[in-house]
């Protein structure tokens, strides 16, 4: 691994921006972190350290930096796409599309990262969770830990939403530029009129698109130069996000909080976006002492490291923490109130055992996360865009499922409601499954050779 992390960062071209792939590790690590320092865990329950402290919610506008994980992404994206249609090569008459071609073979470029550890992590704990039911437990932690173990999955599913959109909504960047967020963030503000003024149904849950992919849309602007004054971009974004909370129907945590009735994050509201607005042009404030700093050879190592293994340790981070807390309970080791001058003091101790147990998790399943290069294929397969487009969307709606329904219960038919329609456990792991497989088929058939996907 050292080798091969040695050779990858000094193989590093000098044209890379090195300061995105410190913002991707990074936003995930503060994810990860985030999700450590919050659980309020005892014997009765998993509560939130928010909704017991709400004075720490302010520091949720620093420490909720998903949008800045979807900005970085939306750079890639462009980065990968056009790498694509560079690549492609002459169709020969009557063949299908040369979009479809590179559409499939992007797909299955960006979706073969995300998806092979995901699945492994969907199998392992499907298998480990019947197992435990088969055997009647399921209750106490680990019936708690068997329903939000999959939580975090959501951010899969709105990362493959992004996947999927990004060759027409970067066509619309090309053509308007600033435009294309603009049309996306006004029509996350008519949402949430529709949503507060006018008290219109489910109108919210467009905002899961319109918010999230206005995000992705700053990361286009980036991979063309056109984020020139990001002091004012985080200026706007944090005194309109502000505004908002102080005198609008939004809340000041930009997480969720249990049994709010409003959240900022599901669905995502017009304060969220101005709150990725503010993070956005902060992170591109600090690009030129981040790209010194990532010129330092061991630096950048880690850097290089930490990206190869990042998916990983954020699919595996909670089975860490509900593992460190079931061995405390175990042991008769005190949970001390959540809060308390005990409970700060075991901190330090938790984080590290968890981060110690997530590294071990990583090195058994860090080998799922490298690409894998697709065979050749017979060249220009007809029909492979659509048929991506509907592996993708499989694909979606089962990871978004799953980070639903979770897998307590599994034995009892319990499902969850996605997009109005009851899902189970076995259905959302079907059709994310079925979904991978059908990327894969349309992706090998395509002639456009992808290469290693760019991190």
């Amino acid at each position: 691994m050292g080798s091969s992390v040695r050779e990858l960062a000094g193989a590093t071209p000098a044209t890379r921006d090195r300061y995105v792939d410190l913002l991707r590790v990074g936003s995930l690590g503060a994810v990860v972190l985030g999700h450590w320092l919050m659980a309020a865990v005892t014997p009765d329950g998993v509560g939130n350290l928010l909704a017991v402290v709400p004075a720490l919610q302010p520091l949720t506008w620093l420490l909720q930096v998903m949008p800045v994980f979807f900005f970085v992404g939306g750079f890639s994206h462009a980065l990968s796409y056009r790498s694509l249609l560079r690549k492609r090569p002459e169709r020969p008459e009557g063949a299908g599309g040369a979009e479809d071609s590179v559409y499939s073979a992007f797909l299955r470029a960006r979706l073969q990262r995300l998806l092979r550890p995901t699945m492994v992590f969907v199998l392992v704990w499907g298998a480990a969770a019947l197992l435990v039911q088969l055997l009647g437990g399921g209750g106490g932690l680990t019936g708690v830990t068997l329903r939000m173990v999959t939580q975090p999955l959501w951010f899969i599913g709105i990362y493959l939403a992004m996947v999927a959109f990004t060759p027409p909504l970067l066509k619309l960047h090309e053509r308007y530029g600033w435009g294309a967020f603009a049309g996306l963030a006004g029509a996350a503000v008519a949402v949430d009129v529709l949503r507060f003024a006018a008290g219109v149904p489910y109108v919210e849950f467009l905002n899961f698109a319109f918010v999230w992919l206005a995000v992705h849309q700053l990361g286009f602007l980036r991979a063309d130069g056109r984020i020139r004054r990001p002091a004012l971009l985080a200026g706007v974004g944090l005194v309109t996000a502000g505004a908002l909370v102080a005198f609008g129907p939004y809340p000041l945590s930009m997480v969720g909080m249990p049994g709010e009735k409003v959240s900022n994050m599901a669905p995502p509201t017009l304060a969220l976006l101005c709150h990725g607005l503010w993070l956005v042009g902060a992170v591109e404030l600090l690009r030129a002492p981040a790209a010194r700093l990532l010129e330092r050879p061991r630096v950048w190592r880690t850097v290089v490291a930490a990206n190869g293994v990042a998916m990983t340790a954020f699919l595996w981070h909670l089975t860490a923490m509900f593992g460190v807390y079931g061995a405390m309970l175990a042991l008769d080791v005190e949970l001390p109130a959540p809060a308390s001058a005990a409970w700060w003091a075991q901190v330090p101790l938790r984080i590290t055992l968890a981060a110690a147990l997530t590294a071990g998790l990583v090195a058994a399943f860090r080998a799922f996360e490298r690409p894998v290069s697709a065979p050749p294929g017979a060249a220009g397969a007809t029909g492979a865009g659509p048929l991506a487009a509907l592996g993708a969307t499989l694909c979606l709606l089962g990871v978004l499922g799953l980070s639903m329904v979770g897998f307590g219960g599994l034995l009892d038919g319990r499902t969850a409601l996605l997009i109005a329609i009851p899902v189970s456990a076995p259905a959302a792991v079907a059709m994310t499954l079925g979904g991978w497989l059908l990327v894969e088929r349309a992706g090998r058939g395509t002639g456009v050779r992808a290469g290693r996907p760019a991190r």
